[in-house]
């Protein structure tokens, strides 16, 4: 372990002050990322800021029915909170997917949007890595990419973002709140994390700022909603491959469709096309397949990871399927 200076911070202002000429200074909250990675000498941060004291664990209904999530607010608290549930099905069942409870006690809204990749090259200092030492090359290209992108990578990365919450919220839209030394600001939720390109060591789009805030977009009604996750083992495992699917239905035509995938991506994955695609189609398999296979069009696999294309289409084509059904189920 390095040596590090270590801050408690008890405002929004105090913790940016702590953090102000410190580029490698990390805040903390649940510490589920940023602790694994310290202690595999992959992050070295310079002075470490816990900001559990900060007033950032509310949910507030606001009054044009977006929801605004505080970044601190746990990934338990909010997976059953009642507003998620009646309004955001989507998003408790995507967090209650990744993790254990454990985790998800400490795990908080604000440390998910920054968690980073498991790629096993990223992981270890001894491997070539774009993400971790940028012009080091990508072992993940020519090793073991089994785990890795089909979607969004470049010549320099191929690591898959982890995130089961991130990708409802992909579905949903929201936009983040950062807060920074000149005041805060917002960023739509699909602009937040970068495609790698040629600098995959700039992973999203906050400066020297702090998440704050998350606010949902007005709930999709009616809806019916669901989260598939594709995985070697049942619990505690990231995907293989996972799809986000919300449906409005009009009898049973598509009034809209919102989809988005997570373990096949370097990014959560929105698919406006297959989106568009669906709207005004009927709800049934033929559609759901049609709309898979567009989603994945621009599919491009590895040496060891072709698997997760048929794989993806099986996950989506389950979740329209499973988000129509708990629509008809709600209108009974």
């Amino acid at each position: 372990m390095r040596p590090f200076a270590f801050a408690r911070a008890d405002s929004v202002e105090r913790a940016l002050e702590c953090r102000r000429g410190e580029p490698t200074g990390a805040f903390v909250a649940g510490g589920t990322t940023l602790l694994d990675l310290v202690k595999l000498d992959v992050m070295r941060p310079a002075r470490v800021i816990d900001i559990n004291a900060l007033p950032l664990k509310d949910v507030e209904r606001l009054h044009d029915d977006r929801l605004r999530i505080g970044a601190l607010v746990t990934n338990t608290d909010l997976a059953y909170h009642p507003d998620v549930l009646a309004d955001h099905p989507l998003l408790s069942q995507a967090i209650l997917a990744g993790a254990s409870s454990q985790v998800r006690n400490m795990a908080t809204v604000g440390g998910n949007l920054m968690q980073r990749t498991r790629c096993p090259y990223f992981r270890d200092p001894t491997a070539a890595c774009n993400k971790r030492e940028p012009g080091s090359g990508c072992d993940a290209l020519t090793g073991v990419n089994r785990m890795h992108a089909v979607l969004g990578g470049s010549d320099r990365c191929v690591a898959v973002h982890p995130s089961d919450m991130c990708v409802a919220l992909a579905a949903i839209g929201a936009t983040l709140s950062l807060q920074g030394p000149n005041g805060e600001r917002e960023v739509d939720v699909a602009d937040f994390h970068r495609l790698p390109g040629a600098t995959p060591h700039l992973e999203h789009e906050l400066g020297d700022e702090l998440i704050v805030a998350v606010t949902l977009a007005p709930p999709l009604k009616p809806l019916g909603a669901a989260y598939v996750k594709l995985r070697d083992r049942a619990s505690y495992e990231f995907a293989l491959a996972s799809a986000g699917a919300m449906l409005s239905l009009d009898e049973d035509l598509i009034g809209e469709a919102r989809l988005a995938l997570g373990g096949v991506a370097t990014k959560p994955w929105r698919c406006h096309a297959a989106e568009a695609l669906l709207a005004g189609k009927r709800a049934d398999t033929a559609a759901f397949e049609e709309a898979a296979d567009l989603a994945l069009a621009d599919a491009a696999p590895l040496a060891h990871n072709a698997f997760k294309i048929p794989l993806a289409r099986q996950a989506i084509v389950r979740a329209l399927r499973d988000a129509a059904r708990a629509h008809r189920e709600d209108d009974t």
